[in-house]
């Protein structure tokens, strides 16, 4: 008997429609950056976490600093920031993300963290000391902190909330099913328990949440979501696409098109919110600037 061998067949690698496109990123713009960064010794969310956007954020002199490290203490499964136990929290870095912002000339600073679950307070403390540097060393720049949860912590939250950011940013990121395997450590209700505390301590805040589309939820549990979100006054939404960070990271189940995130902006719009960016490529702190002075935040 001849035995046959059968060649497997190779999957060609579908191309992207031309909606998840984004330009590679180049310029001088983006090198001084990324050098300003590296001298300074300091993360950005925009490389740390593969952000489709960095090309034009870039360009454009706009980037969301990272603080607290570069490892993450949680393991959500959609996310490509590095884990693993971190250092000792450096409190010299919001001195020095305040400088890069002053150096830069921004007029809208995003920071971020990664999830220091070992020390809520000293990740809330330098979130507060962040935006207390950036007024000090670059007045008339508004400042919008994303901050993890602090495992609920009131007194982390009031810390942050204290410290008046222009906009106070939390990630609702997903539906509740399915908050086990994409947000590892997190609790949906918590993560709405903080946008509604952030109200009540400071009812003039500009509170914002982004939900990514893709992961498997289904319409309805998505607008429950946005209703949620709108039920605690969050005044800022954004909605994108999930985009597989590595075969390490959550499957994508679909991917939604223009019209259907016009269609989501639309719903959203309808029930409260003052600002929704709803689109293919939009991350949290895509058109930051935008958003906060069509609400006219101010501290």
């Amino acid at each position: 008997m001849e035995l046959v061998q059968i060649e497997p067949v190779r999957r060609m690698p579908v191309p992207k429609p031309d909606w998840l496109k984004a330009r590679a990123p180049m310029g001088e713009n983006y090198h001084d950056l990324k050098r300003l960064a590296r001298s300074l010794n300091l993360h950005t969310v925009c490389e740390s976490a593969h952000c489709p956007n960095i090309g034009e954020c870039w360009h454009h002199r706009t980037a969301t600093f990272m603080m607290l490290g570069n490892l993450c203490t949680r393991r959500c499964g959609f996310c490509a920031v590095p884990k693993g136990r971190p250092e000792p929290i450096d409190f010299d870095e919001p001195r020095r993300v305040a400088e890069a912002v002053a150096r830069l000339g921004l007029l809208h600073a995003v920071v971020t963290s990664v999830n220091r679950d070992d020390d809520n307070r000293g990740g809330a403390r330098a979130f507060a000391m962040v935006i207390h540097e950036i007024r000090r060393q670059a007045p008339g720049c508004r400042v919008e902190v994303l901050i993890p949860d602090f495992q609920g912590d009131r007194e982390s939250i009031r810390t942050v909330v204290d410290a008046r950011p222009d906009v106070l940013n939390h990630n609702t990121e997903t539906v509740p099913r399915l908050y086990r395997v994409v947000r590892s450590g997190a609790r949906y209700e918590r993560s709405l328990e903080l946008l509604r505390y952030s109200k009540e301590l400071n009812r003039g805040a500009v509170t914002k949440s982004g939900v990514m589309v893709g992961l498997g939820e289904e319409t309805r549990e998505l607008l429950d979501v946005f209703r949620d979100l709108a039920a605690a006054r969050c005044d800022i939404l954004t909605v994108g696409q999930y985009l597989r960070p590595s075969r390490d990271h959550l499957p994508m189940a679909r991917l939604y098109t223009p019209r259907e995130f016009a269609e989501l902006k639309e719903e959203a719009l309808r029930m409260g919110f003052r600002h929704v960016e709803s689109g293919p490529l939009v991350r949290s702190s895509y058109h930051a600037h935008e958003q906060s002075s069509s609400l006219g935040a101010s501290s």
